[in-house]
């Protein structure tokens, strides 16, 4: 008989053991304990609901997220389960019995804790990934042990520590992604060991230290991301070695480098002639931008924005024909703008603002027919807009503002009918407003302030219904306000203020749910405040000082509870101070001076604790100041001046202690005596109380007044000495006129010595009559007194003949008969 381990059955016997050397043994591996593992880890979830299918009745193999291996001896080889809500922690996950795991994903749940040690048991995995959880742990050291690992993401949650420099000995790996977290430290220069790292991801985090040039060993990277950490040092010239780097980003950081000569951006960079995006922007690289950068043909984003590059724009960036955004913002950048920039036909964003760009807008720009943002405002750029402006019909984006732009603004910009943003201000611009700009019907942002324009602002630009921020001031404007602002519903902010605008507000504004500021101050604006402006919810300012405003101040802006400042000075408003004010607890400032209102000021006013500055000068406002303005602690400057205010000055104001600016009470008709508690005013810098009828004596407490720079107490009926102080010894004379009384300390008013021999006289006088008539009153006194009680001795003297009385007699008087008791 054959033996059963003949020749023609030894291939079958070498290829069972094969078998069985790649599967571990079902008694230890089995399908079925896996199975119990994985519903051991399921039990310390907090929500199971996506789980449900994981039960004892069915096979792991058709649960929910898992897949197992189709040999004979099945086990588990994938466990996929991203955004399922799964949370909890996962090291009650026995990792030790789930060694055949080649894939697993549980990322984008809500898995907290630490991620355990023994995951490096997983030593077959290729691919893990953890992305978007709440792990809080240190990266286990471990992990450097999980060979067969290519893909691995802990991104997205809130691990601590360093990278472990055991992950160097994932030779295999090619995808790392351990961005944004909290990781700490310097970037491993061990990490060049990984040379089939095609993907680099360790931005946002807190790592510090230089870029180690061993990264330019990754020959075979194509995506490296170190942005938003602390990395400083220069740019490593090694990284010119990745020549199939795709996107390279160091943004964010604090690299350095680079002076007038030599630049920080390395030259060598323009051997990564693959590269589609280049990120340096939000650093402090100095220099020149190396004209080499035009070999990248492939460049589609180029970012070098909030850096200090100085130097012109390199003409050879206009070979960079397939560049899509291009952005030198907030750079040292001079020189004019290349004509060469024209030829970027495919660029639909391009920023160059805040530089020190000169000379005129290049009429290429208009051949830029795809940009969508234009972006040259904060520069010193010069002459006129040019007419082909108009070419760029795709444009949504216009910011000119603060250069040196003049002439008016082309008729060609009616071309621009996708315009959202046209932003103009701070120029020299003239003329009058082309009315083709009433054709961009869908205007968001309309802000041609502080320029030099004449005539009328075009009746339709409103017309589409989008505007929301509407800025002309400073800009010479004349003519009615636009009436078909009234039904512009979507405004947010207006600024109408410094112009020539005329027409009755009344009529012109309307309801404005969204608005939250509002300036039309100096115009020659006429009309009444109207109460339906009270709808005006979101509204945080208004202004409208300085016009022709008449009738009273509507009760209902009580309802403006959002309000921080009002400003209705300088008009001809009557009546009084509405009661409603008190509603308006977040408002700061609040000027109603130089009107023509009456009345007093309401007890209300103390429930205003946020408010900073009030004025009230000049009005005709009387009665007393309430003292409920104490409990006003925040305000800094007080001016009530030029009133009828009548009665002492409140103590309360000394509570004020955060005055700063200004106390002025002048031209009042307020009596009695200064209040002590002034001296409580540490840091006021002016105070100002003349004019009124105040008298008494300079009290010594004004002297704690430290910050005091200017003190009016003239025209009044003080007198006594001036406190001794520093701040009296160094006063002008001009501060104390008009007091008739006072002396010594400041120059120019009389010494108390020498002043009082003359007044001394009469006083010696009126005290030598009240002497005597003291005397006399004595006398007098002395003699009825006697005389009284030798009328009552009489008295007793016959009484005690007629009763026979003892001399030791009581009387009791009981408020009608006398009893005497012997």
């Amino acid at each position: 008989m054959e033996s059963f381990f003949s020749q023609k059955s030894l291939p079958g016997l070498l290829l069972l053991l094969l078998v069985f050397s790649v599967y571990p043994k079902p008694a230890s591996t089995s399908l079925a304990s896996q199975g119990r593992v994985l519903l051991q880890w399921k039990a310390s979830l907090r929500s199971q609901q996506s789980l449900r299918s994981w039960n004892l009745s069915t096979s792991p193999c058709i649960w929910r997220g898992i897949t197992g291996s189709l040999r004979r001896h099945r086990v588990i080889t994938e466990i996929s389960l991203p955004r399922m809500g799964l949370a909890g922690p996962l090291d009650a996950l026995d990792f030790s019995a789930l060694g055949s795991l080649l894939h697993l994903n549980l990322s984008y749940n809500q898995l907290g804790g630490a991620i355990p040690p023994t995951i490096s048991a997983l030593s077959r995995l290729v691919s893990l990934d953890l992305t978007s959880n709440q792990f809080t742990s240190k990266i286990p050291v471990g992990m450097g042990s999980m060979k067969e690992l290519r893909f691995l993401s802990l991104s997205q949650n809130q691990m601590v520590g360093a990278i472990p420099l055991s992950l160097s000995n994932l030779t295999g790996l090619v995808s790392l992604h351990l961005e944004d977290n909290k990781l700490v430290g310097v970037i491993p220069k061990e990490l060049g060991r990984l040379h089939e790292l095609m993907y680099l991801e360790i931005g946002v985090n807190r790592l510090s230290g230089s870029i180690p040039s061993s990264l330019g060993n990754l020959t075979k990277l194509y995506h490296l991301d170190l942005y938003q950490n602390r990395l400083t040092g220069v740019i490593p010239r090694e990284l010119k070695n990745l020549v199939n780097l795709i996107y390279l980003s160091i943004a964010d950081n604090n690299l350095t480098g680079g002076n007038q000569m030599v630049g920080a951006i390395p030259p060598s960079l323009s051997n990564l002639t693959g590269l589609v995006s280049l990120h340096l922007d939000n650093n402090k690289l100095m220099g020149v931008i190396p004209k080499k950068l035009g070999r990248l043909h492939e460049l589609m984003y180029l970012d070098l924005r909030v850096n200090s590059l100085s130097g012109s724009i390199p003409p050879s960036l206009g070979n960079l024909t397939k560049l899509r955004f291009l952005v030198l913002h907030q750079n040292q950048l001079s020189g004019p703008i290349p004509f060469e920039i024209g030829n970027l036909i495919e660029v639909t964003d391009l920023y160059f603002s805040k530089n020190l760009l000169t000379s005129s807008i290049p009429s290429s720009i208009g051949n830029m027919t795809r940009l969508k943002t234009l972006s040259l405002e904060g520069n010193q750029l010069s002459d006129l807009i040019p007419l082909e402006i108009g070419n760029l019909n795709e444009i949504t984006d216009l910011q000119l503002s603060t250069n040196l732009l003049t002439g008016p603004i082309p008729p060609s910009i009616g071309n621009l009918t996708k315009l959202r943003y046209l932003c103009v201000f701070d120029n020299q611009l003239s003329g009058p407003l082309p009315m083709e700009i009433n054709n961009i019907i869908g205007l968001t942002y309309l802000e041609l302030s502080n320029n030099s324009f004449v005539g009328y602002v075009p009746p339709n630009i409103c017309k589409g219904g989008a505007l929301k921020y509407l800025t002309l001031y400073m800009s010479n404007f004349q003519g009615p306000i636009l009436m078909t602002l009234k039904n512009c519903t979507t405004l947010e902010r207006v600024r109408l203020e410094h112009n020539h605008l005329t027409g009755d507000v009344s009529q012109c504004l309307g309801v404005y749910p969204h608005l939250s500021y509002m300036d039309l101050n100096f115009n020659l604006l006429s009309g009444a405040l109207s109460p339906d402006w009270a709808k005006w919810h979101n509204l945080t300012l208004f202004r409208i000082s300085n016009n022709n405003i008449t009738g009273v101040i509507p009760t209902e802006f009580g309802q403006l509870t959002k309000l921080g400042e009002l400003d209705l000075s300088s008009n001809y408003l009557q009546g009084e101070i509405p009661k409603s004010f008190g509603s308006l607890t977040l408002l700061y400032n609040l000027s109603l001076g130089n009107n023509q209102l009456v009345g007093h000021v309401p007890l209300e006013i103390g429930m205003l604790l946020r408010l900073r500055a009030f004025g009230e000068l000049p009005n005709n406002f009387g009665g007393v100041i309430p003292r409920e303005i104490g409990g006003c602690k925040q305000l800094i400057s007080v001016d009530m001046s030029n009133n009828s205010f009548g009665g002492s000055i409140p103590y309360e104001f000394g509570q004020l202690v955060d005055l700063q600016e200004l106390l002025d009470l002048s031209q009042n008709s307020f009596s009695g005596h200064i209040p002590s508690q002034l001296g409580q005013l540490t840091l006021l810098q002016i105070l100002n109380l003349s004019h009124n009828n105040l008298a008494g004596r300079i009290l010594p407490s004004l002297i704690n007044m430290a910050s005091l720079s200017a003190l009016d107490v003239s025209h009044k009926e003080h007198e006594g000495p001036v406190p001794d102080g520093q701040l009296f010894r160094r006063a002008p004379m001009e501060w104390f006129t008009g007091n008739r009384g006072l002396c010594d300390v400041v120059a120019g008013l009389p010494s108390c010595s020498s002043s009082s021999p003359a007044r001394e006289a009469p006083n010696v006088i009126l005290l030598s009559g009240m002497a005597v008539l003291g005397a006399l009153l004595l006398f007098f006194l002395f003699v009825g007194f006697a005389a009284r009680l030798m009328k009552r001795r009489k008295q007793i003297a016959n009484g005690t003949s007629q009763t026979g009385g003892g001399a030791f007699s009581i009387w009791n008087f009981d408020g009608g008969n006398a009893t005497i008791y012997s």
